[in-house]
């Protein structure tokens, strides 16, 4: 029975020979398979492959797709390869090798040809049918005029018309357009402006220098969702599922000694009433309710501002209302979820003057929680810092903090 590709990538990663493992696999498969490994087990098997196994790999490969490859490797190894590769082919894969792989020009591929706004499809046809034979692929067909680049010709006007009495200008799609060395970030919100299947890379004097098909973009839509979870969340963003104890480790322990700090920081104010918790032991069992609805209000605020912001729908100057808003939706959830909460202490411990205080204490400290979930985002944004990235560990201190003190503050005025 066949393995289904999860098991096969944990095979790979948990192999002492990664390169024999993956090169047992047929031809099509490891095309398929490498480029869904995470990126740590990509760089196990290339650096355990020979450099015929890795030439033999590169040589099946689309060039931006070999581009990927060979930058995983070093420059002695690369050139190595690249010499042993035929001429076409090492000319366009030397040429991607040139730009950053987060850039625009680190997504395009090569598979274009650029036509006159003059030419007539007949002469057009003889271009593509040239390329086919050359590569085995259908290019997409660029129209440039005096001025640059027109549009793009659609592939299947070649097919249903005239080429006797029509030129390509007729037939022109828009096309959205970005230069070489901007961010992948930047492609992103290009294709979210133009949707559509393919975005054209241009260089500085505004020639085509690539294309990006929806396929790359969507990967990289990908890329970032993850990229974003892992900010959120504290995790190294190069960390994956497949690495193993030593890696996470690595990975997670400064973010860890971090939080210790924080809640260290929580329990001295928890200190400061010591003598009002040891009077009345039940503060104790709804500490953690408090924190816990604090820190999750907090984030839920958070979460909502930093997709703003990603957005460019707030900013630090312009706040105020997201602020507000914040501030108004903890209040009324507090209240809510307050008065369940005064009821269940009230009556499971016969303790109405406990009820009140927790109760109370939910409503201040949602309030706190929509506050800072809004405004630390908001901040760090205006600092020039990530606030997916940074963000949080103040959230929670905030809420621990200043939660904790509002509940047993307020017990020890009550008790």
């Amino acid at each position: 029975m066949s393995l289904s590709p999860p098991d096969v990538q944990q095979s790979i990663a948990t192999s002492a020979t990664p390169a024999a493992r993956f090169l047992d696999l047929p031809g099509a498969q490891q095309r398929r398979l490498f480029f869904t490994l995470p990126e740590t087990v990509q760089q196990s098997v290339v650096d355990d492959m020979s450099r015929d196994q890795l030439q033999r790999f590169v040589r099946r490969l689309d060039p931006d797709e070999a581009t990927d490859v060979l930058g995983l490797v070093d420059e002695e190894t690369r050139g190595a390869v690249l010499r042993r590769l035929d001429e076409n082919r090492r000319e366009k894969v030397e040429f991607l090798l040139e730009f950053s792989p987060e850039s625009a020009a680190g997504m395009m591929h090569l598979d274009y040809v650029v036509v006159g706004h003059d030419s007539g499809f007949e002469a057009v046809a003889r271009r593509v049918r040239r390329y086919e034979d050359r590569t085995g692929r259908f290019p997409t067909v660029f129209v440039v005029g005096d001025d640059g680049l027109l549009g793009e010709l659609p592939g299947h006007t070649l097919a249903l018309i005239d080429h006797d009495s029509a030129y390509v200008t007729e037939y022109l799609r828009p096309i959205p357009t970005i230069r070489y060395d901007r961010p992948d970030e930047d492609v992103l919100d290009v294709f979210r402006s133009n949707p559509g299947s393919k975005v054209a890379v241009l260089d500085e004097d505004d020639d085509v220098l690539g294309v990006i098909y929806a396929d790359d973009i969507l990967r990289a839509i990908e890329e970032e969702a993850g990229e974003t979870l892992y900010e959120f969340t504290g995790v190294a963003e190069e960390e994956s599922v497949l690495d193993g104890p030593l890696a996470k480790i690595r990975s997670r322990y400064k973010w860890l000694i971090l939080n210790l700090g924080t809640a260290f920081l929580a329990a001295a104010v928890v200190g400061l009433f010591e003598d009002v918790i040891a009077a009345f032991t039940l503060l104790a069992v709804y500490m953690p309710v408090v924190a816990g609805m604090g820190g999750n209000a907090g984030t839920q605020s958070m979460a909502v501002t930093v997709r703003g912001i990603a957005l460019e729908q707030v900013s630090l100057p312009t706040g105020g209302r997201v602020v507000l808003n914040e501030v108004i939706a903890g209040g009324a959830n507090g209240l809510i979820t307050g008065v369940l909460v005064a009821v269940i202490a009230s009556v499971f411990n016969q303790s109405p003057l406990l009820g009140l205080v927790i109760g109370v204490s939910m409503v201040l400290n949602l309030i706190i929680a929509g506050f800072f979930g809004a405004v630390i985002p908001l901040g760090l944004d205006r600092l020039d810092l990530d606030p997916a990235t940074s963000a949080t560990i103040f959230i929670t201190t905030a809420t621990d903090v200043l939660g904790f003190f509002v509940f047993l503050g307020l017990a020890t005025l009550v008790v």
